[in-house]
This record gives structure tokens, C-alpha cells and sequence, in this order.
């Protein structure tokens, strides 16, 4: 998109701004190939913004720690950022230290706007997940025009999202720098090198429930870097050797339980074996769904139904099950969005009162 966008630039004469957000545990081709792209564009890169502050994030490797922050202060950070990335916490008026990414960059497309129209253009694609789909594809966000679907107004803000390349295909990327020999990231190569299919090659925060499963990666192409990442968040080791694979572990593709429980019985179960901060974060989200769908009429999900494990919610304990083994802390797959930190407290203590008025303890009882 970056390629596309700048070489539109030139020919209208045109500038642009950029945002990176560096996640400290990178890959050093990654970290190479946006500094070539920074040097290759500066002629019409106003402002490249490569952030480099701490932003909270999930972590779908342990229940213990179930988020983490990059470039934590107080920590030993698997790299140190460039020398011109932005460390300073009172560079954006708007930054919040620990806030999370969601956060982030909602308020740095409105402080960027300077409250006049902008657009903020994104790389994502629509077949990459079912939620990118539903990002670029929901009827009930605004658009910028009627023949523009691929747009959408950022909530709050003056700025529209634009998403250029949203129905580009795996094999429309790989043709198009095959036909125009523009640079990629070389990890891509690594990847192709490892066995690693093209659809499956993801470059982003490594610690996610689907981007988890890209971790041993780290371990053959920079062991030293994985080294510290195993010291640096907790997790990451277990991660490196299960994540990746077809198993039961994190529930990734194969779901059982034991022959003894039904599914619903074996949420309760898996709630009562986590750490009780996490359970109890757990049992506000499934409170709250569970009375969502009291409300519309159905006062005690199935077990299970079809199709209930997969992109679409479909609601079941089952698919309670599955966003509990893969340590979907957001709770993602039951439609919620990550919170806001600043709020989270005061949310739990509410939603923790709420589930007595609802007769919804999420517990055995």
C-alpha cells in the first residue's frame, strides 16, 4: 500500500505522513525493510511517525499474564528502538502511558486530522480474517460516498479509514511485486524458505492468539532474539513449541473435552483452573454475553450447534470453550472489543454487581 500510495504522491505532487508502531519483539528484516522504505520515500514523506511508546496488547500465551506492554519501562526490552523513533511520552498530547493500540490510533488519526477531514489509509484485507471483512464490509458505518464502500468514518473523529487494497487476494500481492520488482519485507522469503504456505504469513505483534502461531519462527531465523523474548514475556517458551502446531493446547483447529463434562460444564471447569484475576475477567465477558442473549429470547445457550467454533457468532458453551483454550482475553470471538484501560476497573466492579442482579454467576453454583 505504502508502494501504491508513494508513487501516487510523486505524480501529483503530493505529500504524505506515516505511522509505525514498533512492538519492540520484532524481526530485524522488519525493522531493515520500514527504514529502506522511510529512505526511499522521503521525498514525499512529510512525517514518518515511528512510535515507539508502550502500548498494552494481549497476550495469548499464558493465563497468568494475559497482556503485556512493549517497551515497558523498568524492563529489559528485546531491542533497543532507533534513535529518531518517538520514546517520548508527552509527544502525542493524547497519549496515555500502557493505553492499548485500539486506543492509540483512533486519537492519533483525530489529533492528526487537526479536527479537518483526513484520510487514513490502512493496508488490511478483507480475506485475511472474518473481522477484516466485517470491517471493510458493514452497511451500518458511514461512508465517504456511495461508490466508495471501502471507506468508513473513524467513530469520534473527522477522519475517514481507507482501505485501498481491501479485496486484493494473496496471489493479487505476490503478483503485483512479481510484475513490478518493487522491495518486500525478505522475511517473507524466510518464511517461504521455513515451509510456511503464503496465506498463512503474518508480520505484526507476535504474541496474539492467531500471530502466536508464527512463533518458532523466532527460534530459527534469530535465536538470539528469541532468547530474549523467552525472558522477556511470559509465555513465549510454551508458546514456541505448541502454538504452532495442529493440538489441543491452545485450541487451535482441534477442540475436545474430557468425556466426563458437557461443554458447559467444562467452562466452569476451566474457569475454576485459571488464576482468579483471569477467571474473574472471564466471568464479567461471559456474564455479558450470557445476558445478551437472554435478552433476545434465549435463556440458556446449546451445548453446541453448528457451526459454532467458527469466524460467525454462533452462541454455545462450546464456543465459550474455544475462547477460553485459546486465551482470547478480549473475548474476541464472543464480539467483544478490547477495553479501555483507563475504564477496566470500574467496568469490573460493575459488571461483577451485575451478574447477582442477573442470577449469572458463571461458577458452579
Amino acid at each position: 500500500m505504502l508502494h501504491l500510495t508513494a508513487g501516487l504522491a510523486r505524480q501529483m505532487g503530493k505529500k504524505l505522513s506515516v505511522l509505525f508502531i514498533d512492538w519492540e519483539a520484532q524481526f530485524s528484516c522488519t525493522i531493515t525493510h520500514c527504514e529502506r522504505l522511510r529512505n526511499e520515500y522521503q521525498d514525499v514523506i512529510e512525517q514518518f511517525y515511528w512510535v515507539a511508546l508502550p502500548l498494552t496488547t494481549q497476550n495469548a500465551l499464558t493465563q497468568f499474564n494475559p497482556e503485556w506492554q512493549c517497551w515497558e519501562p523498568g524492563t529489559e526490552w528485546v531491542r533497543q528502538p532507533p534513535e529518531d523513533a518517538i520514546t517520548d511520552p508527552d509527544y502525542f498530547p493524547f497519549y496515555q502511558p500502557g493505553m492499548t493500540f485500539e486506543v492509540f490510533v483512533a486519537l492519533f488519526a483525530e489529533w492528526f486530522s487537526l479536527r479537518r477531514p483526513a484520510a487514513v489509509m490502512i493496508g488490511i484485507r478483507s480475506d485475511e480474517s472474518y473481522n477484516r471483512f466485517l470491517t471493510i464490509a458493514s452497511q451500518r458505518k458511514q461512508r465517504f460516498s456511495d461508490d466508495k464502500p471501502w471507506t468508513t468514518l473513524a467513530p469520534g473523529s473527522h477522519s475517514w479509514y481507507v482501505y485501498p487494497i481491501y479485496d486484493w487476494k494473496t496471489a493479487d500481492v505476490w503478483t503485483w511485486f512479481a510484475k513490478s520488482q518493487m522491495a518486500y519485507n525478505p522475511l517473507y522469503n524466510l518464511m517461504y524458505q521455513a515451509g510456511v504456505p503464503p496465506r498463512y504469513m503474518r508480520i505484526c505483534e507476535p504474541f496474539g492468539p492467531e500471530q502466536r502461531q508464527g512463533l518458532w519462527l523466532y527460534h530459527v531465523l534469530e535465536p538470539e532474539r528469541w532468547a530474549l523474548m523467552c525472558q522477556r514475556v511470559s509465555g513465549v517458551h510454551c508458546g514456541g513449541v505448541y502454538a504452532g502446531q495442529d493440538s489441543k493446547f491452545y485450541g487451535h483447529r482441534q477442540l475436545i473435552k474430557p468425556d466426563n463434562h458437557s461443554w458447559k460444564s467444562y467452562a466452569f471447569f476451566l474457569l475454576e483452573s485459571m488464576p482468579q484475576k483471569t477467571a474473574e475477567h472471564y466471568r464479567n465477558k461471559i456474564a455479558v454475553y450470557l445476558h445478551w442473549y437472554n435478552k433476545k429470547g434465549m435463556p440458556d445457550i446449546p451445548d453446541t450447534q453448528p457451526g459454532d467454533i467458527g469466524a460467525k457468532d454462533i452462541p454455545s458453551w462450546r464456543r465459550i470453550c474455544k475462547a477460553l483454550l485459546s486465551n482470547d482475553y478480549w473475548c474476541r470471538m464472543l464480539s467483544f472489543s478490547p477495553h479501555k484501560s483507563g475504564n477496566y476497573q470500574r467496568y469490573s466492579e460493575r459488571i461483577k454487581n451485575k451478574r447477582k442482579e442477573w442470577n449469572i454467576l458463571c461458577n458452579n453454583e
